[in-house]
């Protein structure tokens, strides 16, 4: 009777002393238990799903499920008229193919729709010092390589990753579902619980955080990182250009030109169409957005083309228009480029001239710089004009421990980076690859693939490779965003003096993906693109005198250089002017 009585005080005392996610516990055991759960929908929760899918030793053996909140069916069913493309390409190195084509996902990957990088031309914008790496320097073109990379539309990627999940009855895909939280048990090694807004809970062996910047895997592992914001917005579309002549080759070519307020990349996806990655200030990037496309398009074409004095100017005046509210028209863009390639002497017969007649363009004869230069754009595809925010950030670790045990993070969960190299998916592809095999090994070798000794190789390998490339990155980012006079001799001294170095540029490419990694991570390639790509480092070897003397007068210039650094330190303590070149 008393406790008839006193039973619903007594209950709502438990309900209010209770915390709410040991109340879930207590109240609900209707969970469903998986060894794998991986958080995130995109490439490379996709790939991973994918990794562990197709491996025979694991199948029958883990149960994985997929945890997307948006709806997966819409990439899977997307599609797009021939000769349109989405503005999201990401470039994809020979090492990340082969470890699609290892997986069987490259097989669900529409080719037509990507395009072989077989050329980069990269230079500076204020010197115009200029490094270039082409496959057949490299030796790539007789390994059996398409290319140094390939470049694919995002959708396109994933929806071949989609396909081929759907032939795999041991991965279920569960979208339109978002995390609302996760939980633990206090013991040390229990598993996580995924609880989903749409209530069902999953509990996991493993739980991987492949959901992006802002991981709810990640806060929950109470993983710490440290980054910060660029000052900095990168500006994508797809550019429709003219084909180029017949004794031009195809469309194979990337550009990138570093600017002071950031590099502006020209990436080929087809014969008539290029991707367009372009990072600048904020609030240019804001204006320029707001410009007619046909204007976006004149100004494209000058950043690539005309003297950075005059690039500099013509930002400024868009900037001025913007906050005017009266945005420049293509009349005032057409006059302005225009008096600005007479001042600066730019024939209109040169490459370098952009106010070609649009009728003329595929008609004239190519002049003899047309390779120095990307195509010039006649229109931007519709709709693709976007702009986002860019950052630098890295997790101190890769894998959580005590309360946030069988945990593990991969791609933008654990790193994000700038994506003037366009590395920030191929370092994703690269955890990925790592983490399958760690998992592989576990299962293989009858261990638990949630305990930490397990996932220890996984950071160990990756942290390291990874913070190398972030690394340089950010350091090339912070390198060509200064116009200081010296700063500008020093980098371009250094870049002219590389592209003399083929042994250099061939260990670059390596580091880079542009060969496959080797066997005993996963992955195998044929044993002559290893020969090639060494034997091309090894030339520096037999050009050692030439090298050495290069660099005693190199030392020589720096040294007298490095004086007047020192003596202009003041002056790069505050907002440095360059004098213009040719006009005032």
């Amino acid at each position: 009777m008393l406790l008839y009585t006193n039973g619903p005080r007594l209950l709502s005392k438990f309900l209010r002393s209770t915390p709410p996610n040991r109340l879930v516990r207590c109240l609900s055991t209707n969970h469903e238990d998986y060894d794998v759960v991986i958080v995130g929908g995109g490439p490379a929760g996709l790939a991973l799903a994918c990794a562990l899918g197709s491996k025979s030793e694991l199948q029958n053996v883990l149960k994985i499920a997929l945890v997307e909140a948006g709806e997966l069916s819409r990439v899977h069913n997307w599609s797009s008229p021939n000769g349109s493309f989405s503005n999201r390409v990401v470039s994809l190195t020979n090492a990340s193919q082969a470890f699609l084509k290892d997986t069987g996902s490259w097989d669900y990957v529409e080719l037509e729709r990507t395009a072989p990088v077989e050329e980069m031309q990269v230079w500076d914008g204020i010197s115009d010092a200029r490094i270039t790496f082409s496959t057949s320097e490299l030796g790539l073109s007789s390994t059996g390589h398409s290319g140094m990379a390939r470049l694919i539309e995002t959708l396109n990627l994933q929806r071949g990753l989609l396909r081929h999940l759907h032939a795999m009855p041991t991965v279920q895909i569960i979208d339109k579902s978002r995390v609302q939280s996760i939980t633990s048990d206090e013991a040390p090694g229990s598993w996580p619980m995924v609880h989903l807004d749409t209530g069902r809970m999953l509990k996991a062996r493993l739980l991987i955080g492949a959901d992006g910047p802002n991981s709810p895997v990640r806060s929950f592992a109470n993983i710490p990182s440290y980054g910060w914001s660029y000052d900095t917005q990168a500006i994508v579309c797809t550019m429709d250009h003219p084909p180029k002549g017949p004794f031009l080759g195809p469309n194979t070519t990337a550009y990138q030109r570093f600017l002071p307020t950031g590099p502006i990349a020209f990436l080929p996806i087809s014969a008539t169409a290029s991707s367009l990655v372009w990072s600048t200030k904020p609030a240019l990037a804001t204006a320029l957005k707001a410009c007619e496309p046909s204007v976006l398009a004149r100004m494209i074409n000058a950043a690539f083309r005309l003297p950075d004095v005059s690039v500099g100017y013509i930002h400024n005046r868009i900037l001025e228009a913007h906050e005017a509210g009266k945005p420049l028209t293509e009349e005032e863009i057409n006059a302005e480029i225009l008096w600005r390639e007479q001042s600066h002497s730019i024939n209109q017969t040169s490459a370098y001239s952009s106010m070609v007649p649009e009728a003329s363009i595929e008609s004239r004869i190519p002049p003899s710089d047309v390779e120095l230069v990307p195509p010039i754009v006649t229109s931007i595809q519709p709709g693709t004009v976007a702009s986002f925010p860019l950052r630098y950030n890295h997790t101190e670790t890769y894998i959580g421990e005590g309360q946030g045990s069988r945990t593990v993070l991969v791609g933008d969960a654990a790193h994000t980076i700038h994506p003037l190299a366009g590395q920030g998916l191929n370092l994703g592809l690269g955890d990925v690859e790592c983490l399958s095999r760690c998992i592989t090994e576990a299962v293989m070798r009858g261990g638990d693939i949630g305990a930490y000794t397990c996932l220890l190789p996984y950071t160990q390998e990756r942290y390291l490779e990874n913070h190398k490339i972030m690394s340089a990155c950010d350091k090339l980012h912070k390198i060509y965003s200064t116009s200081f006079g010296p700063l500008v001799q020093l980098r371009s001294v250094g870049l002219e003096v590389l592209n003399e170095l083929d042994s250099i540029k061939a260990a670059i490419m390596m580091s880079a993906g542009s060969v496959s990694r080797n066997n005993n991570r996963l992955l195998s390639y044929n044993s002559d693109a290893r020969t090639t790509m060494f034997n091309v480092a090894a030339k520096g070897v037999e050009s050692m005198n030439t090298a050495a003397h290069v660099a005693r007068v190199v030392r020589d210039g720096l040294t007298g250089l490095a004086v007047d650094t020192l003596q202009n330190v003041a002056k790069a303590a505050t907002p440095y002017h360059h004098a213009p070149k040719d006009v005032p």
